[in-house]
């Protein structure tokens, strides 16, 4: 007979995933019931990294007061991420001041643990507990939108390197050029803008397959070559990593049904027999909800006594 797993009590906990446009807030169980979930904007422009840190602040305390029961702050963000310090230690221009911004310092008069991981991380670590990658002894997972991020986990171990910085797959250069500057969605809105001479600000990723739908032959000609260039980076990053498994996500991946068969010929078509034939490519489950939810699982890891 088998043995029935003893389920603990239930748990809240405040979630937060801070991209560059857009800040996702709400609660979520250690069951992984969501509670709440919303959205506001970053302006991380204007905020810089200390205002980012304190907008963080403002929201956490809000969230206190609505769910008075919530034992820990978990946060996902952009950026590389100390997470033994739970301190920004690189950033783009995105988020302008944000290197050196100390949460656990920031959101210490709450009186709250709290724990910080990076974006990408976060979103593997979802997929690779309750999602694509679930029940897979090593999975690799991409994140495809304005640049490409990528983190890896095997035996439940995500890896994060000798400076946090493991994974950081966009600046690979493939065939000379930077995998994210070959292979994002902003070098498809590059080209199709270039090959339109319009303006790129005109154009974006759900735009282009709309055109490719409608017959647009440029457009659709393009979209081929990113997907068959994303094959051929998974390729070469399968050399190294060897996973069971790669999980694709970001926005454009939820056209899947357009972009599977292309990104495997490029993958296959740049691989090796062994390889291509034990590699699974699948695509995230957790698209919405993915930073919040992989915060949890990072900090659930941290503080095992409140899993």
């Amino acid at each position: 007979m088998e043995e029935r797993k003893e389920i603990g009590p239930k748990r809240e906990f405040i979630c937060i995933d801070i991209g560059g446009t857009a800040i996702k807030y709400g609660v979520i169980t250690n069951q992984d019931e969501v509670l709440l979930q919303k959205e506001t904007p970053t302006n991380a422009k204007i905020l810089g990294g200390k205002g980012l840190a304190q907008k963080v602040h403002d929201l956490c305390k809000q969230l206190i007061q609505e769910f008075p029961n919530v034992e820990g702050i978990a946060i996902s963000t952009a950026g590389v991420v100390d997470t033994e310090k739970t301190e920004i230690i690189h950033a783009s221009n995105a988020i302008p001041g944000y290197i050196g911004v100390n949460y656990r310092e920031e959101l210490a008069d709450l009186n709250l643990p709290v724990e910080v991981e990076n974006d990408v991380n976060s979103a593997g670590l979802s997929e690779y507990v309750s999602g694509s990658a679930k029940g897979t002894k090593s999975a690799l997972i991409l994140t495809i939108g304005t640049g490409i991020g990528g983190c890896f986990i095997e035996e439940g171990r995500l890896s994060h390197g000798n400076t946090y910085s493991a994974c950081e797959v966009g600046y690979i250069p493939i065939d000379g050029v930077a995998f994210q500057d070959q292979a994002a969605t902003s070098a498809l809105v590059r080209s199709v803008a270039m090959l339109k001479d319009e303006p790129e600000c005109e154009w974006n990723g759900r735009r282009i397959f709309e055109c490719a739908e409608n017959g647009d032959e440029v457009c659709e000609a393009e979209i081929e070559k990113l997907a068959r260039r994303i094959g051929k980076g998974i390729a070469s990053l399968c050399f190294i990593l060897n996973p069971q498994v790669v999980v694709l996500g970001g926005g454009i991946m939820a056209r899947q049904d357009i972009l599977r068969p292309w990104i495997e010929a490029g993958f296959v078509s740049n691989s090796i027999p062994l390889i291509a034939k034990n590699t699974e490519i699948r695509f995230a489950s957790h698209q919405n909800a993915a930073g919040m939810k992989g915060a949890l699982v990072h900090f659930l890891q941290k503080h095992p006594e409140l899993a």
